[in-house]
């Protein structure tokens, strides 16, 4: 969601209108957002309500809040390029944080097959020759 808030922000700036920067921003991305956004600016050129088909789009995961911003530039015609311009820099923010703590997840799985590997090892090389060597001395000097 923060790329496509990024865009809108920047078609935005450059004085499209909600419709317009929903348009351009839906031809160039793929996926649910990109399909999401070319629905929305459809609707809108026929006419419907921004309240009503902005809606649809905060139905995505993080598009609520740039939903109701763009609905309200749609319907006030507002200016919302510094609230699209926050909205998309918080979506990036959580975005990183979401990235970093799937990264920390990663690192604590990787250690679980080393684990395996490396403990067996060490007690087979390491502590199973010390503890021989005591059971034979202990058992030697009987």
């Amino acid at each position: 969601m923060a790329p496509a808030g990024d865009l809108l922000a920047a078609c935005l700036a450059a004085g499209a209108g909600p419709r317009e920067a929903a348009e351009a921003v839906g031809r160039s991305l793929d996926g649910a957002v990109g399909e999401r956004l070319r629905s929305v600016a459809a609707e809108l050129r026929l006419g419907g309500e921004p309240a009503v088909v902005w809606r649809r789009l905060a139905e995505l995961p993080g598009a609520e809040g740039l939903a109701r911003c763009m609905a309200r530039a749609g319907i006030s015609g507002a200016p919302a390029v510094d609230t699209v311009s926050r909205l998309a820099a918080e979506l990036r923010s959580e975005a990183a944080r979401a990235t970093a703590a799937r990264a920390r997840r990663a690192g604590v799985l990787v250690t679980l097959p080393l684990a395996a590997c490396f403990l067996p090892a060490f007690l087979t090389l390491g502590v199973v020759p010390v503890l021989i060597g005591l059971a034979g001395g202990l058992l030697g000097h009987r």
